[in-house]
Parts: structure tokens; C-alpha cells; sequence
């Protein structure tokens, strides 16, 4: 790849003693950050997880703030914790989660999908309303950062929504579902949520339900792996009814079979909002190549996740650690269980985080590893990003959104163009979720209403 090179300030007056105190910090600290005040602005950027030989010398960071100040900067997967927005987690600035309107700000951040997620356990009366209420706090709690502060963040419910918030100067939001659980089995519902504002839905997390196969069934909740051969019919008049709604379908989570009835069913182009790569680790989660061409074949778009365990493989005393807990609760690798046993699940899980814990953080460097290996599998044209923040996302230089701009700095060591730093950005996802809303039968007008939040 050929670099396109940004005009920057040329660092002023500093002397020749001071620029060989910079140059042996960076050589002694190779994760640091530092900022050099000389006249104007400019930034030491050592990347975290880049040798000191390879590190760039001065000017990638402030190449990278530039840049997405003049681009769609959009991180297509972020989540919020139940309460987020209340008093003690406030939305425009919160010391806890991993984004806020003030840390989106900082890292020239312009806009997130966030997912109304609802918890899903064994299914029963009991935990469906339980999931119910879950999603609908969230869902509360998303379209309350832009209630709350409608000067600094708004609702996008189109492409262009996105781009006129954002070039407004505010944060754009747009409104997601992953896992239709808390929806029953009920496909009325998808056109009750699309009318309050959800524009992309996914399926399954953690667990089988109603509608489709998880690429992580929970065995100790009574899952069997591939137990309904990929979408239910259900899922299939889902498919069918999203196209309809001009709501995009995302990809994530869902076993091989399911993403293969989901790409034969769907007219529209479809987006893996946060995934992995399998080739580089070998876990279900992770999409194989044949599962990224599909994907791109369609017109789709593979969002490549920043969560460490998708990133690099597990140190061989994590995966004995991880198997030594599983074989307790007589789980087995294919993540069924010997017999199901609800009562045990809180323990298992807490025992099964604890040991993934141990494992170190992957670093931006492996992050852009595995964007480089999709792209040179189905090139820059169906590729983006996305950071799962409060949810488990999150590595070493990517740790909150404020600091996005390391993520384009490794892009720009590496050689990518600023155009295809666009498209990584947000230029593919919102083409697709254009295309999506193509595929319509739903009249303009119902299309495009504006949810009041009831």
C-alpha cells in the first residue's frame, strides 16, 4: 500500500539537546505516550504493542487526529451498562465505562451502533420478562444520551442522517438489537422495534433461542449445539420481514449454517458488526475465510472486533486453566454440557471469566493484524471497525474510544491510504446499510419516523 501523507506543523525551536531526550524516552518507553509542546502542537506516538525499532518517530498521531476530523469515524458495535446515563454513570462524562460523549470527543469519535441487549438464561415465562425489561432499560438508556444532551448527540435513523449529525458537530447514534430473545417469538415485534428507532438486528449472543443457532451454545442452560440447523423458521420469516423493514442483519455470533440461511434468505447486502478472525483464532466466534468471502459476496461488510480473545490465541495455561473449568461443570469442547443444570450456570461463568482474565491483553498491533488479514482476503472494500467497549471489547492502545486515533495511527504506519482509512471508518458500513434500506417495501414515510422515545 502506497501512503498518502498528511501536510502537518513542522516542529519549531527545539533544540538539539531536547530532541535527544525525546529520542531516548522513546527508545526507553516504547508504550508511552507523550505530547511536545514546541511552538504548536505535535505528538510522540509509540504504539502500544509496536517494537521501539519499528515505532514511528513523530508524526503518525497527529496525522491520525487530522484525518478523522475530516472523515465518518464510526465504531459499529458499543454497548451500555444497565443505569448508564443516570446520576452516578453520566453519559457526558463517566469514569467507568469505556465510552462517553467527552471521550468520543477526545478520540474524534463521530458515531457507534449501540445494541439494546437483552440477558437471556434457560428459556421460561420468568427470564423472557427479565430479558424484556433488560432491553427495554437499555434502549432507555441509549436514546437518553442524545435526550439528555441534544447539543452534543442525536439519533441517525438513515446514512445521511448520520452524516448531517456529524457534520453538525455532534455525536450521531444509530440503534441496534443483538439477541432477539427478549422479543419472544413474536415477529410483529420487529416492526415495533424498527418503528422506535432500531435500524440493525442480530439474532443470537450467547445461546440458542427462538430464532437461530449461537455460534456459542450454552450447554450448561440445556443448549445443544446446532440444534435447530441454523435459523428456525422463525429466523427465516425474520429474514424476509428485516428486508422489508429496511433493517440491516447482522452476521455476528451465529453458527456457520445460520449465517449460510441468513445470506441464501436476505435480498439485502448483510454486516458482521464484530468479528473475528478464525485463522488466527481457532474459536467458533470467529468467522472462517469461506464465511468472510460469503459475507463479502453479498456486498456485506466484516467488522473486525477489538476483544483481545478473538485477537490472540490463549497462552497454553489459560487453555488448561479454561478446560480444567469446563471439565468441573462437564462441559464439553463443543460447548455442550453432560447434563444441563441451570442452577450451576452463575458459578460456572464467573469460574470460566476469571480463567479467560488471566490471559494478557492483545495489543492494537494484533488488532490491525487481523483488519490486514481480512482485507487481503476480500479486500478493503468489505472491511470496518469495531471495538465491543462495555462489553468486553477493549486492547492494550484501544482501551476507551478516546483513544481511536492510535487505531488510525498503526493504519497509517502500515501504508494505508487515507481513502482506505475512510472506508475502514465508516464508508463500507454505512454503503451497505444504504443498500439494506434499498430493499424496503415499507412506504418512505414509515421508513424514516422519527421514534419519540415512548
Amino acid at each position: 500500500m502506497t501512503s498518502h501523507t498528511l501536510p502537518l506543523p513542522a516542529l519549531r525551536r527545539a533544540s538539539y539537546a531536547a530532541a535527544l531526550l525525546i529520542a531516548l524516552f522513546i527508545a526507553l518507553t516504547p508504550t508511552a505516550y507523550t505530547q511536545l509542546i514546541a511552538g504548536e502542537e505535535e505528538y510522540i506516538f509509540p504504539i502500544p504493542g509496536v517494537e521501539a525499532s519499528t515505532a514511528p518517530k513523530i508524526d503518525y498521531f497527529a496525522r491520525a487526529r487530522e484525518l478523522q476530523s475530516h472523515i465518518v469515524t464510526f465504531d459499529s458495535h458499543l454497548d451500555v451498562n444497565l443505569g448508564f446515563g443516570d446520576k452516578d454513570h453520566s453519559s457526558l462524562h463517566c469514569p467507568s465505562p469505556q465510552l462517553d460523549l467527552e471521550w468520543a470527543r477526545a478520540g474524534e469519535l463521530k458515531g457507534g451502533w449501540f445494541a439494546t441487549f437483552g440477558s437471556q438464561r434457560q428459556s421460561s415465562p420468568a427470564t423472557l420478562t427479565t430479558a424484556k425489561a433488560d432491553a427495554e432499560s437499555k434502549y432507555r438508556s441509549i436514546i437518553g444520551i442524545a435526550k439528555s444532551h441534544p447539543d452534543r448527540a442525536e439519533i441517525a435513523y438513515t446514512p445521511s442522517d448520520l452524516r448531517r449529525i456529524e457534520e453538525a458537530g455532534k455525536f450521531a447514534i444509530v440503534l441496534s438489537i443483538l439477541n432477539t430473545y427478549p422479543l419472544g417469538s413474536d415477529l410483529s415485534q420487529l416492526d415495533a422495534w424498527q418503528r422506535r428507532g432500531v435500524r440493525v438486528v442480530g439474532f443470537v449472543h450467547a445461546g440458542n433461542n427462538q430464532w437461530a443457532d449461537s455460534s456459542r451454545p450454552n450447554g450448561i442452560l440445556g443448549d445443544k449445539p446446532n440444534e435447530h440447523n441454523g435459523l428456525t423458521t422463525l429466523g427465516r420469516q425474520a429474514v424476509t420481514r428485516l428486508n422489508d423493514l429496511g433493517v440491516l442483519i447482522d452476521v455476528s455470533q451465529l453458527t456457520t449454517k445460520a449465517l449460510q440461511d441468513v445470506l441464501a434468505a436476505s435480498k439485502a447486502p448483510v454486516v458482521a458488526t464484530h468479528s473475528g478472525i478464525r485463522s488466527i483464532v481457532n474459536v467458533s466466534r470467529n468467522l472462517s475465510d469461506e464465511e468472510l468471502k460469503a459475507v463479502a459476496d453479498k456486498g456485506g461488510v466484516v467488522q473486525i472486533v477489538a476483544f483481545s480473545a478473538y485477537l490472540a490465541p490463549l497462552p497454553q495455561s489459560v487453555q488448561d486453566e479454561v478446560a480444567r473449568v469446563n471439565a468441573k461443570y462437564d462441559i464439553h469442547p463443543d460447548r455442550s454440557a453432560g447434563s444441563a443444570d441451570p442452577a450451576k450456570y452463575k458459578a460456572w461463568s464467573a469460574e470460566y471469566h476469571e480463567a479467560l482474565a488471566k490471559a494478557p491483553k492483545a495489543t492494537i498491533s494484533q488488532y490491525v493484524d487481523s483488519i490486514d488479514y481480512a482485507v487481503q482476503k476480500i479486500s478493503i472494500d468489505h472491511v470496518g471497525i469495531a471495538s465491543d467497549f462495555n462489553h468486553g471489547g477493549g486492547v492494550i492502545g484501544w482501551k476507551d474510544e478516546s483513544e481511536a486515533p492510535n487505531v488510525t495511527a498503526e493504519l497509517l504506519r502500515r501504508g494505508y491510504t487515507n481513502e482506505q482509512i475512510a472506508k475502514l471508518w465508516g464508508e463500507n458500513f454505512l454503503r451497505v446499510w444504504g443498500e439494506a434500506q434499498q430493499h424496503t417495501t415499507v412506504a418512505r414515510a414509515k421508513h424514516q419516523h422519527r421514534p419519540t422515545g415512548e
